[in-house]
């Protein structure tokens, strides 16, 4: 087997899903482009403000993806390419795209709102505030997690700190000219392409050396300036620039993977049980971004939906982007799976630290020799390009901590909103200082294997709070409510391993964190059946057909 069939297969495969199947998402929830967004109808011109499909794919996608989809994969190989391939298209069709969709068109279809606000309309007040602390603890490790790789990227690749400083500032010009109407959109997008490149290109020719700390400072004032600041002056056209890079990148790989003609080396398959656990659940866990991920739900309902120009255009960002991501996805495991067992193990030890992003970057830049680039510029390349999209991650996590702080004080039907709930300056500085916490004190690093756990918890429950709400509507809810069972057996399996391997060592604190998360989920489980349950005895002729979830 080769990484061109491989390539072959997947991009097929996700092509007609989102021709087949994607349209038929969008048939079951009734999306209709005369249901105005709240993009138009609450429009502040800071946090909701309508944005061309093309911006907002780019600024969704590069949310999302940043290093998630590379890491996974890349470590799920450990199992073999094949199991961790099979879960990436399946994963990623009826699970992660459909999640991704159905995630962003619920907030639509609530003002923009969060999945919290969801689950308090739908399941309870208690319910919000349990997924709030949840979902900003979590967020608080991604900043810890993403602020130290951002560091160490740029300490390891100071090329692309010097790179990302310029791509900011190219952002804000782009940013202003597309909101003035300066130029026309597809001219701002091929100079913006220009200076992209110029700006790759200086990081490359004078990489500055700049001290561990200077760059902590200077990641802590940018995203917290980002928090704040219109979407459109910053965060919506770094990320559509950005996310350009990452094409970049997928094109030179699918098209050096080609000229190199990558045999997989690995094998198809090692065993079930392995040093980094068994295939179930770790694998579901490990490869996350690549096949589903609850993060997205945040980014989707927090920052996706108020950006929204109309509804049709939630497939392209919702159910496309998540595809574009699994394929990514694919190429990450390729980069991989060429390697000889003995040459992986060597990037993805059993103990120790792994380097899961050199590997990416050392494959890419092994094929993309086939194309008569260097090495060495394959590679630092394609470290840019992920140290980029970190940084993109870092920003987006950030402003979504800010929303769920805020949410989680607001106070319904009152006016005057306490000074937690109302002012967006003093709820970034928190959460910041939460994620800075979380990072010099090393819980980052110590609650790192809990983290593919919590984020397809988070999925979880962001499918429960659709699907009750798909129930209540009388919508159909099957090809919501499989998947979410499926999350929650794999999301419980691993957390109650977790709890055992911690445990039996004696870390108290990831085994009480476990069962805290797995306390929440069958709160939350319990509520949505209590609603529901309400629901059906106050509508005695309740369509049935529709609370089975018929497809009909």
């Amino acid at each position: 087997m080769n990484g061109i069939t491989l390539l072959l297969i997947s991009g097929t495969l996700f092509f007609i899903a989102y021709l087949t199947y994607g349209k038929k998402i969008a048939l079951w929830l009734g999306i209709d482009d005369r249901n105005r967004t709240p993009a138009h109808v609450m429009n502040d011109g800071v946090d909701y403000y309508p944005a061309k499909a093309p911006v907002l794919l780019g600024h969704h996608f590069a949310s999302i993806a940043g290093a998630g989809p590379i890491i996974g994969p890349i470590i799920a190989v450990y199992f073999g390419w094949l199991p961790a391939f099979l879960w990436i298209i399946v994963g990623g069709i009826f699970m992660g795209a459909m999640h991704d969709f159905v995630s962003l068109t619920a907030s639509v279809r609530h003002q923009g709102r969060s999945i919290g606000e969801v689950i308090e309309e739908h399941i309870g007040a208690m319910g919000k505030k349990l997924f709030l602390v949840f979902a900003w603890c979590a967020l608080l490790l991604v900043i810890a997690i993403f602020m130290n790789a951002v560091v160490a990227a740029f300490m390891k690749f100071p090329p692309a700190g010097i790179s990302s400083i310029l791509f900011i500032l190219l952002a804000v010009c782009f940013g202003f000219i597309n909101n003035k109407n300066l130029l026309d959109f597809r001219v701002a997008t091929i100079i913006g392409l220009f200076f992209i490149c110029f700006a790759v290109y200086v990081g490359l020719a004078y990489p500055l050396p700049i001290s561990r700390n200077t760059w902590l400072i200077f990641i802590l004032a940018y995203v917290s300036i980002a928090s704040v600041v219109p979407v459109w002056i910053l965060l919506q056209p770094r990320d559509y620039l950005n996310s350009f890079l990452l094409y970049g990148i997928m094109i030179l790989a699918v098209l050096g993977i080609f000229f190199y003609k990558a045999e997989l080396r690995v094998p198809p398959v090692t065993n079930f049980q392995t040093d980094i656990g068994t295939l179930f659940p770790i694998l579901f866990v490990t490869v996350a971004c690549g096949a589903i991920s609850g993060f997205h739900s945040l980014v989707a309902t927090g920052t996706t939906s108020k950006q929204l120009d109309k509804e049709s255009d939630a497939r392209m960002v919702g159910y496309g982007s998540m595809l574009i991501e699994s394929f990514l996805a694919v190429i990450a495991l390729i980069t991989a799976a060429y390697l000889s067992w003995d040459e992986y193990r060597n990037f993805i030890p059993i103990s120790g630290k792994t380097d899961p992003i050199g590997l990416f970057a050392s494959g890419i830049g092994t094929f993309t020799t086939s194309l008569g680039i260097s090495l060495e510029l394959g590679s630092s390349f394609a470290a840019l390009a992920i140290s980029a999209f970190a940084l993109t991650t870092l920003d987006t996590c950030v402003r979504l901590s800010r929303y769920t702080f805020q949410e989680f004080f607001i106070q319904k039907g009152k006016k005057e909103q306490s000074v937690l709930a109302s002012n967006r300056y003093l709820a970034t500085g928190i959460s910041v200082a939460g994620g800075l916490l979380f990072a010099f004190s090393g819980g980052a690093g110590a609650l790192w294997p809990l983290f593919g756990s919590v984020n397809q918890l988070l999925a979880a429950i962001a499918l429960l709070a659709v699907t009750v709400w798909l129930m209540k509507t009388r919508q159909a809810s099957l090809f919501v409510r499989l998947p979410m069972f499926f999350m929650f057996i794999v999301a419980f399996a691993s957390l109650l391993i977790l709890f055992y391997k911690n445990w039996t060592v004696g870390n108290l604190v990831l085994s009480f964190f476990s069962l805290i998360l797995l306390g929440i989920s069958f709160v939350l489980i319990y509520q949505a059946h209590m609603s529901l349950q309400r629901e059906a005895k106050s509508e005695p002729k309740l369509d049935k057909a529709a609370l089975l979830g018929a497809e009909g």
